[in-house]
């Protein structure tokens, strides 16, 4: 649907992501994470990081000697009473993978899986897992040829952390079950045939190690994140638009009155939005208004004196989702550097210490804040929307900013339905997975964090925003046609503008909307922040 010049922005827009090389050694940022899933990068391993997975390996070995060790010669979870005899631990790696790939419903995205593999990667890379390099070696090389494992969205709660997700990671390790090559789905078996990689051996404990752990829900969180941060733009940038559309005063934007709030978040947008705005020929300033003169103004005032809170609360709004935002990322960083799976095999310590690194409620916690911010971001682009197709309350622009004939043209009215409909889905999707733990495993998991259900519900939630953002978008594009404010308004809004444009044609004759609809969602979720 879109034209070639918006093809060719798109193309610019991707030549931008420059894949790259980037050697995992220590600590992985966030945003370097991020590239290597977002902008498929390319990783490579450092010396000292197989050096202190092979020591972590060779000290398991010689220490699970004449010791009982959860998970190396004993059963799992509730049957870790039973001991497994020597010369049937590998095989027990085996069966726990295979038993446990029982996952049900959609496959992940591909970029969410990879995230996860990365996760787990940097994880085991830590030597605190007793894992053969051969492991890191495959996940590196699965991440860089982008042969993407099968994993379903259900069939985890959160507390040996991921287990069912993770399962169907070990299952394609060990040469099994099925892949993604090129979007087509496949047997492991065959594509690594083609391609001549190797299933690993299972050595010690390789498949309780890359099973237990948090990296599917963090992984699909690290995702969630970037997702989040595009939007939190889209909406700014939207946000400032309407206020240039219905010529709103700039205090509420002001430093001085944001920084009588001591917040972060809040002060942060008003910054980017006072930039944004600055060359803006719309915005007014109250002191030119209504701060002169005032022996002359009429009894009722023409000009709003304040704007509607969907319009003039923006920071306040857009502030804590901001937070929120960053604090997610902080603990997804966290998350993705650390030590979760059970048990610890420390090699300073000369230690196996047995504890609960896997529970995932760090990251369930942090999934149902970021989408109840989300929620909360979506909730006011509707009413922004609203705003402008209801002409009783913004008394400049037609019923459903309809620039075709009033009553037989329907202009936005089609689109609010959906946008109202999917913001209501969010709002019900906010409700948190972090307190409804179902305790299971014989009991075992008596309590449970349900993380990787708050990441995918999240990741829902994410979704649902950038088609209301979408629809938003098309409305306010139309509102600057309406009012022929092309040349007035911010450079920022006239490139959103003009992009706009280039998928959708200004209408006033009534068309099909949904395939415009979906080229825009495109649009932005290639927005680069």
């Amino acid at each position: 649907m879109a034209s070639r010049k918006t093809a060719q922005k798109f193309g610019s827009v991707l030549k931008l992501f420059t894949p790259y090389l980037m050697i995992i050694k220590d600590f992985l940022k966030l945003k370097d994470f991020q590239k290597i899933i977002i902008e498929n990068g390319k990783i490579e391993l450092d010396s000292s990081l197989l050096a202190r997975v092979q020591e972590s390996f060779n000290f398991l070995k010689e220490f699970s000697e004449n010791k009982v060790i959860y998970g190396v010669n004993t059963g799992f979870g509730p049957m870790a009473q039973f001991k497994i005899s020597d010369d049937r631990k590998n095989q027990l790696q085996y069966n726990l993978i295979r038993s446990h790939s029982s996952g049900f419903g959609n496959p992940l995205p591909e970029d969410e899986v990879r995230a996860s593999m990365l996760a787990r990667l940097n994880v085991l890379s830590l030597g605190f897992s007793g894992v053969h390099d051969s492991v890191i070696y495959l996940l590196k090389e699965l991440i860089n040829r982008n042969i993407t494992p099968l994993i379903f969205e259900h069939g985890g709660v959160g507390a040996s952390g991921d287990l069912v997700q993770l399962a169907h990671l070990a299952l394609v390790l060990i040469g099994e079950g099925e892949v993604f090559v090129n979007g087509e789905r496949r047997l492991t078996k065959d594509v690594f045939a083609e391609t001549n990689l190797k299933p690993i051996n299972v050595e010690i404990r390789e498949g309780l190690a890359l099973m237990n752990g948090t990296s599917v829900m963090s992984g699909i969180g690290a995702v969630n994140s970037f997702k989040t941060n595009q939007l939190t733009e889209i909406s700014i940038k939207l946000s400032c638009a309407i206020n240039e559309i219905v010529q709103a005063y700039d205090d509420h934007l002001s430093e001085s009155l944001n920084g009588t709030k001591l917040h972060h978040g809040q002060q942060k947008v008003a910054e980017r939005m006072r930039s944004y705005l600055s060359d803006s020929k719309l915005i007014r300033k109250r002191a030119d208004h209504l701060y002169t003169h005032f022996e002359d103004q009429e009894t009722v005032f023409k000009d709003k004196v304040q704007e509607y809170y969907s319009l003039r609360c923006v920071p306040q709004i857009l502030g804590p989702v901001l937070d929120t935002l960053e604090y997610t990322e902080k603990v997804l960083e966290n998350e993705i550097n650390s030590a979760n799976d059970n048990p610890i095999i420390n090699v300073k310590d000369q230690h196996v210490y047995h504890g609960g690194n896997f529970h995932g409620d760090y990251v369930a916690l942090e999934m149902d804040k970021l989408k109840i911010a989300v929620t909360k971001l979506t909730m006011l682009a509707e009413r922004q929307l609203n705003y402008l197709v209801n002409s009783k309350i913004n008394e400049i622009l037609p019923p459903f900013v309809n620039l075709g004939k009033l009553g037989f043209n329907f202009g936005i009215q089609g689109v609010q339905f959906t946008a109202t409909s999917t913001t209501a889905e969010s709002q019900m999707l906010s409700n948190p997975m972090y307190i409804h733990s179902i305790p299971n495993n014989n009991d075992n998991q008596d309590i449970v964090s349900m993380g990787t259900n708050a990441a995918v519900i999240c990741r829902k939630v994410i979704e649902n925003a950038f088609e209301v953002l979408s629809i938003e978008a098309i409305t306010i594009v139309q509102a600057i046609e309406y009012l022929g404010f092309q040349d007035r308004i911010s450079s920022k809004t006239k490139e959103l503008y003009e992009d706009i444009r280039e998928i959708v044609p200004a209408f006033a004759e009534d068309m099909v909307m949904y395939p415009y609809l979906e080229s825009v969602k495109q649009y932005f979720k290639k927005t680069q922040i």
